[in-house]
């Protein structure tokens, strides 16, 4: 069995907030710490939360604000500045501003990278404070309605991540590698000096990770030397807010990174603008694509767990993560009667509700679009509906917003084979949404050229434990992140591997020291010679 995904985004659907934040065992209610202006509790239509930008140090409002709505309900619940045109002069300016040799290089500032490191150190420590971690928990489902469990993957994975480079490690980023020369006294050294201007944009990163994207790939253009500005869709962006107040009370200098609520279309003309030359942007192929172009046998194994994991991967978040499994291709044995790999899943996706959460608002596509794409790819030729396909009844989730039940189209690998029915069972679809395609012995180089003709290559799961075949696949395809094994998937990347696509030179990863150095600053050499100058070389 193989699972191969693009990039794809969902919706969630949820319930009170005095049950989101503590369905399961039984949690205390810690207050809002010190350093928060906002609070998951009160947040409510009669009592909005506030959203502030941030720009050279000094957080401010802009003239008008955008409503925000409660996903479970429709309520406003949270005013966040709605920047205008008129008012990006300030970024623009501290775009312009920032030295083309950055913040810090191996040459100036380099106490910036102890600093760094123990701000590192800080953040980690408040962030295994009980309530701070159900704090962070909270704000993540009042935005992005998810299981508890869900969003405290996020709070575990920024903290060990921020452990990782507390102490000196955020200086061993910019460790430099020397050569010696061909006479005494020169030597070569290579050193990591930071990327001009710097404004990403996973930080422009999507709402299904409110706090893991946008603050790991943040911290990382920080700790090479770059001013950065971050921008976050503004459905879910009060939790980064929140992240960077923290950050302040752990010593970051406020003049780091600037901090954003606007619309795409108003922070692209900050990008140019400002003339921005590196933006790492998560999110929709779409998008990135416009931004690009604008910058310049064996394998039936524990079928429980295999049918778990694909459930998971599939309708975890109903399906918004950055690697979501879209397409699942199916080798004929998990047909089989015995396994039965559709009817397991779908017996998995129906145990899904709204009442924990483990099912959730769509957050990008509302239901009747979703229904729409349905259709369209059931009038693919030969595709049936394996299970799902309804919309969700008895909640107050706002129209704009998707509430579908975990769904799965089924079809021949034959129909891909058609150009029309490829594009439209390959559609990016952000929410619980799959589609299943069934391959017989023989077919693997079907599979095989049907995920290379695939737009993105983000993540892939080559479940197996047949070595030949886990070969065979990775030798002959070109996606970025790839699970294979017997426990392979397609999301829950942890932080010490690299996280992100292939084959494509604008590609960007996460998590990694590599990662990190590859996106975030450039190789400059110095080439030094104090040799020797008594004896001269005849003119040439």
């Amino acid at each position: 069995m193989l699972a191969w995904h693009a990039m794809k985004t969902t919706q969630a659907v949820a319930r009170p907030l005095t049950s989101l934040a503590r369905h399961g065992a039984s949690r205390r209610a810690f207050a809002a710490p010190g350093w928060a202006t906002v609070d998951p509790e009160t947040m409510s239509a009669a009592q909005p939360a506030e959203g502030m930008n941030l720009c050279g140090g000094s957080w401010s409002k802009s003239k008008h604000s955008q409503d925000i709505v409660d996903p479970l309900n429709g309520d406003a619940f949270l005013k966040v500045p709605n920047t205008g045109l008129d008012e990006i002069e300030p970024f623009v300016q501290r775009m312009a501003s920032v030295p083309r040799s950055g913040l810090h290089n191996p040459f100036k500032n380099p106490d910036r990278y102890v600093m760094l490191g123990e701000v590192c150190g800080a953040a980690a420590r408040e962030m295994f404070k009980p309530e701070v971690s159900d704090y962070f928990c909270r704000l993540i489902q009042r935005v992005a309605p998810k299981s508890y469990a869900q969003a405290g993957g996020e709070i575990k994975a920024v903290r060990t991540w921020l452990q990782d480079y507390s102490g000196n490690s955020v200086r061993m980023l910019a460790e430099s590698q020397g050569l010696p020369g061909d006479h005494p006294g020169q030597s070569t050294v290579g050193y990591r000096m930071p990327q001009l201007y710097v404004w990403c944009r996973t930080v422009i990163t999507p709402f299904n990770f409110p706090l893991e994207i946008c603050s790991l790939q943040t911290l990382s253009a920080v700790f090479m030397g770059n001013q950065c500005t971050t921008k976050v869709d503004w459905k879910v962006a009060i939790v980064m807010e929140q992240f960077l107040r923290m950050l302040h009370a752990c010593g970051l200098p406020k003049a780091d990174v600037d901090y954003i609520y606007c619309d795409g279309p108003v922070f692209n003309e900050v990008l140019l603008r400002g003339d921005a030359k590196m933006t790492l942007f998560t999110g929709s192929q779409r998008v990135a694509d416009k931004l690009a172009v604008e910058l310049k046998g064996k394998d039936v194994m524990d079928v429980d767990f295999v049918a778990w994991q694909a459930d998971h991967d599939a309708y975890g978040f109903a399906g918004q993560k950055c690697s979501a499994q879209s397409m699942l291709f199916m080798h004929e044995r998990l047909g089989q009667r015995q396994v039965d790999i559709v009817g397991r899943l779908a017996k998995l996706a129906g145990q899904r509700s709204l009442e924990n959460l483990t099912n959730c608002p769509v957050l990008t596509w509302p239901t009747e679009k979703i229904l729409d794409h349905m259709e369209r790819c059931l009038s693919i030729p030969g595709a049936t509906l394996a299970f799902g396909g309804q919309p969700l009844t008895g909640h107050r989730i706002p129209p704009q917003y998707g509430a579908v039940e975990p769904t799965a189209v089924r079809l021949p690998i034959e129909a891909l084979e058609d150009s029309g029915s490829f594009d439209m069972a390959t559609t990016e679809l952000f929410g619980p949404f799959q589609v299943l395609v069934d391959y017989k012995e023989g077919q693997q180089s079907k599979v095989i050229e049907a995920i290379n003709r695939m737009p993105n290559h983000l993540t892939a799961g080559i479940v197996s434990n047949n070595p030949i075949f886990i070969n065979e696949v990775l030798g002959n395809s070109i996606t970025g992140t790839t699970y294979a094994g017997a426990r392979a998937r397609t999301t829950g990347a942890p932080v010490q591997h690299w996280f992100g696509p292939s084959g494509d030179v604008r590609a960007g990863g996460i998590h990694t020291k590599h990662a990190i150095q590859l996106c975030w600053s450039s190789h400059r050499e110095v080439i030094y010679d104090y040799g020797p100058t008594s004896q001269i070389p005849p003119q040439s």
